[in-house]
């Protein structure tokens, strides 16, 4: 009798771990947004971008060297293109973030970035014709394009007025390049083990913020930034970027690429969470509107055919079951590489 109630006990634990990984990685993504904006307001953006991805990548190549039993050398040819990629999803992405950060309240860039981005993503996508349209799908499209219209719009009518506008557009250009970074890397990283893609587009971007970083390295008073805000530094090092990311892809094994994708849009709650609690931010009325539309927008358009499927039924085209066989057969294969 109390082997057969202890058994599913234990499995229970193994089944969890997953979600359990990808939760501590969203409620690190979360914490990034407030955690930067305490090191933008001590110096330069760009500084502030080059220090924790200079820290993050290095605590990234020696995580994947201890890992490297685990996945393949990653040969010359792939090594060119993660670092193209992480020239896109470490570079330019992070330069747009903390330059929005030095602009706009965190609380603006937890909301923007995290649900904007898999918006753009999917219509990009869906332009390409490497996805199926369905109604669903780009009414959700239009749904969330129009809430960040209206939480543009919100940003305005603060009272830190065009500062607070312009950083929110700078927000936007980070999650274009984010969902850019997203379209390439699944075609231009394949067979690439994840982790040491990661680790070596991380090292490659940093770099480039620190050449970016160069010329204000003279204008910070290095004796007189506060111990916070070096203490932020480690943290993004140490949390949001190594940690965050090992534990995404230790999530990523064993829980379906959708499944991940819902669990992202944790990330606004836990951003809103540290912004308000930390840093006493808040929202204007016709922003929480907008967040609200945004959101519900982006879950139609990146779930829309699932959606479907499970509330009526439905099934695909032929070539629709066959394209999805595809992804999984992908992804069978990225895990095995990994």
């Amino acid at each position: 009798m109390t082997s057969d109630v202890t058994r599913p006990a234990a499995a229970a634990g193994p089944a969890a771990a997953p979600y359990l990984n990808l939760l501590v990685t969203m409620v690190m993504f979360g914490s990034a947004f407030a955690s930067s904006k305490v090191v933008v307001e001590a110096m330069p953006h760009q500084m502030a971008a080059a220090l924790r991805f200079g820290g993050g990548g290095v605590l990234l190549i020696v995580l994947a060297a201890v890992l490297r039993r685990r996945s393949a050398p990653i040969g010359r040819t792939a090594a060119v293109r993660a670092g193209l990629i992480g020239l896109l999803g470490v570079l330019a992405y992070n330069f747009f973030f903390f330059w929005g950060l030095s602009l706009a309240p965190a609380l603006d860039g937890s909301i923007i970035v995290p649900v904007l981005s898999p918006i753009l993503t999917t219509a990009t996508l869906l332009m390409l014709r490497r996805e199926r349209a369905s109604w669903v799908r780009v009414v959700g499209l239009l749904v969330g394009l129009a809430g960040a219209t209206v939480f543009l719009l919100g940003a305005g009518t603060d009272t830190t007025g065009t500062k607070r506008l312009l950083g929110d557009l700078v927000f936007v250009a980070g999650a274009a390049c984010w969902a850019a970074y997203s379209v390439l890397s699944k075609s231009l990283l394949a067979g690439i083990a994840p982790l040491r893609a990661t680790a070596w587009g991380t090292a490659v971007g940093g770099l480039g913020l620190g050449v970016l970083a160069a010329p204000t390295a003279g204008d910070v008073a290095w004796s007189a930034v506060p111990g916070l805000a070096w203490a932020n530094v480690v943290f993004l090092a140490v949390g949001p970027t190594a940690i965050a990311y090992l534990f995404y892809y230790r999530g990523l094994r064993s829980v379906s690429a959708s499944t991940a994708t819902v669990m992202m849009f944790t990330v606004p709650v836990f951003g809103t969470f540290f912004s308000t609690v930390f840093l006493g931010e808040s929202f204007t009325g016709t922003q929480l509107t907008g967040t609200v539309v945004m959101l519900a927008g982006a879950l139609l358009a990146v779930l829309g055919n699932t959606l479907i499927e499970r509330t009526t039924g439905l099934r695909w085209s032929a070539d629709r079951q066959a394209d999805r066989q595809a992804d999984r057969q992908a992804d069978r294969q990225a895990e095995e590489v990994s």
